[in-house]
């Protein structure tokens, strides 16, 4: 197993956010832009139907990853959609996200801090929802000038209403990587990075990283669901699975002290 260390600072972090920074049982990022009081019971109950649909195709993996492509590219334009259907404004989306429920996995915010204060980079790679990845970090002191986030942002025209997604442009859980993503300075701190760390909770997040950079890559998953039929197969593509009482940022910071 590969032996980072923070003394030396020679790696970068990789990382998954909804279910990896925040807790398995926290609300995911797309759930706290919509909240009943703020956006209305019909996008809510929209959104869980697909949920509902999609979630089980997500952690099945025996279907192929060509289809399973398919259906999660669907799944995201269609919730992506559905916030420019229910004419979300950009104050009901803050609100809601600032009344959510969202919550740190244990162990997750003092990790972001250690890794700030080693000056160590961190890439936050998320299939959610980036506006409400960046108002949660904010909101509790953790957006940290170390941090690069990848992900799905709403905009919003002249009258606050959040515009139409180009769903060519989409970030699902199978098409997540750093490349065309990162901005030349920032790039620039990765370079000189000899090891990653990546740290996930689908198998799909090995694909944080390169390919032909796994091999100088420590990889670290969170498996809560369905554990009994995915353990043999995260054993295969993670390092190390943390489940259980041992799936905290604390057993992480172990590995690189």
């Amino acid at each position: 197993m590969i032996n980072l260390s923070l003394e030396n600072k020679n790696f970068y972090v990789a990382i998954d956010f909804d279910k990896t920074i925040t807790s398995y049982k926290s609300p995911d990022s797309w759930a706290s832009v919509a909240q009943i009081k703020f956006v209305g019971q019909e996008i809510v109950k929209e959104m869980d139907e697909l949920y509902e649909k999609y979630r089980p195709i997500e952690m099945d993996y025996s279907i192929s990853t060509n289809d399973k492509q398919i259906y999660m590219k669907k799944w995201y334009e269609d919730c992506m959609d559905l916030y420019h259907k229910y004419n979300l404004t950009e104050q009901k989306m803050h609100q809601s996200i600032q009344s959510s429920n969202m919550y740190f996995r244990s162990g997750a915010k003092e990790f972001l801090e250690l890794m700030y204060k080693n000056d160590i980079p961190v890439v936050i790679l998320s299939a959610g929802i980036g506006n409400a990845i960046k108002q949660f970090l904010n909101d509790n002191n953790c957006l940290l000038e170390n941090m690069y986030i990848i992900s799905n942002f709403i905009e919003f025209d002249k009258n606050g209403k959040a515009k139409k997604f180009d769903n060519s442009k989409i970030i699902h859980t199978l098409n997540k990587n750093m490349k065309g993503h990162l901005p030349k300075k920032f790039e620039e701190k990765l370079v000189d990075k000899k090891y990653r760390l990546l740290v996930g909770d689908l198998i799909e997040d090995i694909k944080m990283v390169d390919e032909n950079e796994l091999d100088r890559t420590l990889k670290i998953g969170f498996l809560e669901d369905n554990i009994e039929n995915n353990l043999e197969i995260y054993k295969k593509y993670f390092d190390v699975v943390l489940q259980g009482e041992e799936a905290t940022f604390y057993k992480i910071v172990k590995l690189i002290v």
